[in-house]
């Protein structure tokens, strides 16, 4: 008979903390991600399954307990949910037309928060991140330094920073970088 082997999955940068001033940078915990797409009839019947309303507008997000949506585009959602939920168990009740892709695996993401976490994040990130243009719970989908990211504004001075798990190591030493330079 075979031996079983489990893997255990560990995150890319499991001791990364910095506290630098007004800034603290650190690994979010793990959480399940689907990458959704729907066309607008199935919105309804979807956000039913997943027990929290997916938004409809540019750069908006809706929250659940732990369970997030975030618009990326007019067919497009990132769902994190941070309880380790099943979302494709909770997808694969709708019948409506949709692709649901789990990509737990691929992402992770970073907490960003302080006084200064704007400024931190607007060293890699050309995108206006004053609270007057992008307000708590707001989303995009856009670059820091060379890396795709999604930033999501969690309070008015918290960011979560979503990014592959490849570019992980990266992304965290821009961030140290950028804390150490705007923070002085």
């Amino acid at each position: 008979m075979a031996d079983t082997i489990e893997a255990t999955r560990t995150q890319p940068n499991a001791s990364f903390r910095r506290v630098q001033g007004s800034v603290s940078i650190e690994q979010a915990a793990f959480a399940s991600r689907i990458s959704l797409r729907a066309k607008e009839d199935a919105v309804g019947p979807l956000s039913t399954a997943l027990g929290l309303v997916l938004p409809t507008r540019p750069k908006t997000s809706s929250v659940s307990g732990l369970r997030s949506a975030l618009w990326l585009g007019p067919d497009e959602w990132l769902v994190i949910d941070q309880s380790g939920g099943d979302l494709m168990a909770a997808c694969a009740t709708v019948d409506a037309i949709h692709s649901s892709a789990d990509i737990s695996h691929r992402n992770t993401a970073f907490i960003v928060s302080g006084e200064d976490a704007a400024d931190v994040l607007n060293a890699g990130c050309p995108q206006d991140l004053s609270l007057a243009a992008f307000p708590v719970g707001a989303v995009s989908r856009t670059l820091f330094g060379k890396a795709e990211v999604v930033i999501f504004r969690v309070t008015e001075d918290t960011f979560r920073l979503e990014c592959w798990r490849s570019f992980a190591e990266y992304v965290g030493g821009l961030l140290r970088e950028a804390a150490s330079e705007v923070i002085f």
